[in-house]
């Protein structure tokens, strides 16, 4: 049933993340988003010495041809640095989902401290993610995932999701998977995942309970990905605390004065 406190089109949104777990949406500031790709070209490409090698529109598909696997993950952690460095990154990360994070979680709310940057090269296995849920690791069930690309992400330049009902139904029978390997879970299962068909200019919120991951990526492209996490501000925290790995973004007044209210001693 509709809630009469939410606007048709955000009840169309919960009731879609409630059944599937998660939500495919498109960018409305698309100028804030081509500002934001421009600014990790640019830091990416005075960290390769991109001399002319590369167009800005074929860098991010195409960087695999001018740096090796080899040279790959340094490559990332320093421009995951550079990222951190950069004050706008996170809020313009999250002005570019801030209506649907409302929508799903509350306008109250923290965030991961850091914005994760994901670069998978064709064919490369050095960067993959098995067939997990991020609550198995400590976080807190009470967070969602905004994952945004900064390209066309499609079969396996892109990730798998179980729904919510068949990841819900896995954990409800996992004595039969809990002594597989990785990919024999992966297998056991391979027939009901879904494969995000996300374009640039989309983004994806889901919630990293669910089972999900990917695999080599067998297109000619390279994926880049930015993954971050947000989490009401006053729900549970699970070893990811906040201060920690969370940092509140939008805490409201009468929070503060809760947070700051002193009881008189008699």
């Amino acid at each position: 049933m509709s809630n009469p406190f939410f606007t048709s089109e955000e009840d169309d949104a919960i009731a879609q993340f409630l059944r599937d777990g998660y939500l495919v949406f498109s960018i409305e500031d698309l100028t804030l988003l081509d500002a934001v790709k421009k600014n990790i070209y640019r830091a990416a490409a005075a960290l390769i010495n991109n001399k002319d090698q590369l167009s800005e529109d074929d860098f991010f598909d195409k960087i695999h041809e001018i740096i090796s696997v080899k040279e790959l993950n340094d490559f990332r952690v320093k421009l995951i640095a550079d990222m951190a460095e950069d004050q706008t990154v996170r809020p313009s990360i999250y002005s570019l989902a801030k209506k649907q994070i409302h929508w799903l979680v509350g306008n109250e709310l923290a965030m991961q401290r850091n914005c994760n940057l994901s670069i998978q090269f064709p064919g490369d296995d050095s960067s993959l993610l098995p067939l997990h849920s991020d609550v198995w690791s400590g976080n807190s069930p009470y967070e969602i995932v905004f994952w945004l690309p900064f390209v066309n992400c499609y079969d396996t330049k892109s990730m798998f999701i179980l729904p919510r009902s068949q990841s819900e139904e896995v954990f409800r029978n996992f004595k039969q998977y809990s002594s597989l390997t990785a990919e024999d879970f992966y297998q056991k299962i391979k027939d009901q995942l879904v494969w995000l068909d996300v374009k640039y200019g989309q983004g994806v919120i889901f919630s990293h309970s669910l089972l999900h991951g990917n695999r080599v990526n067998g297109q000619a492209e390279t994926r880049w990905t930015i993954n971050v996490r947000f989490k009401s501000l006053l729900s549970p925290y699970g070893t990811k605390e906040l201060g920690e790995s969370f940092l509140p973004i939008t805490m409201r007044p009468v929070t503060r004065i809760g947070y700051n209210y002193i009881k008189p001693e008699c």
